[in-house]
């Protein structure tokens, strides 16, 4: 069984598979996205903190037990001074393949070794826990919704529910369907995740990151 509550970038990533295109998981702003969890987590959980637009490290020596989100930590430690938009891509993959083996460890993926052509060892990944991704996909509709209060709302599941919808991920629904409710309603939820100034800045800077990629993602190519 997989950990109750599963971690803000875990639940991102189960959020993401599509059970009809497991291979459309692992591009590039999924990889954000998940990075963009594990920046948020961090932050909420006080191993990271806003310093005048830089993720800085709140001390030396804590984690979380997480590897994860201590791998992220030691990362961000041992690198050069960023701000949270970079952060957001940086080495993302390295974050997002973290997550996945995570989840296969705790049963929610399985992992298929394949060999492409007969011959060149290959690993596909599938779902094997599909009712706790739909659970989780159940509950982002319902907070986005706003079948909940967003004053009732667990902070996490606001978060995951703002950060799926910069995603414009299958659970959060048509972005340009509901207009000023819909973001009326995303901005509460971003007020229940993120309810320090200095986190909300934080959540405001990684949402507008995600935004950005999957904004460059579904732009047309010229040919």
């Amino acid at each position: 069984m997989p950990r109750d509550p599963l971690s803000l970038p875990a639940r991102l990533c189960l959020l993401a598979w599509d059970p009809a295109r497991p291979g459309a998981a692992d591009a590039a702003r999924v990889h954000h996205l998940v990075r963009a969890g594990a920046l948020v987590e961090l932050v909420r959980r006080g191993l990271l903190r806003d310093d005048d637009g830089i993720a800085t490290p709140a001390d030396l020596d804590s984690e979380t037990g997480d590897p994860v989100l201590d791998g992220l930590l030691e990362l961000v430690r041992e690198s050069l001074p960023h701000g949270w938009r970079p952060w957001v891509a940086l080495h993302a993959r390295v974050t997002f393949d973290a997550v996945r083996e995570q989840l296969v460890a705790e049963g929610c993926l399985r992992a298929e070794k394949k060999r492409v052509l007969g011959v060149f060892p290959s690993v596909e990944y599938a779902l094997a826990r599909r009712d706790t991704a739909q659970a989780l996909d159940r509950r982002v509709r319902e907070v986005l919704a706003g079948q909940v209060p967003a004053g009732e709302a667990p902070e996490r599941d606001a978060a995951v529910a703002v950060l799926a919808a910069a995603a414009e991920l299958g659970c959060a629904g048509d972005p340009g369907g509901a207009g000023a409710r819909r973001r009326d309603r995303i901005a509460e939820l971003a007020g229940r995740a993120a309810p320090a100034p200095a986190l909300r800045g934080v959540l405001d800077e990684v949402c507008g990151a995600v935004s950005d990629e999957t904004a460059h993602t579904k732009a047309p190519t010229g040919g």
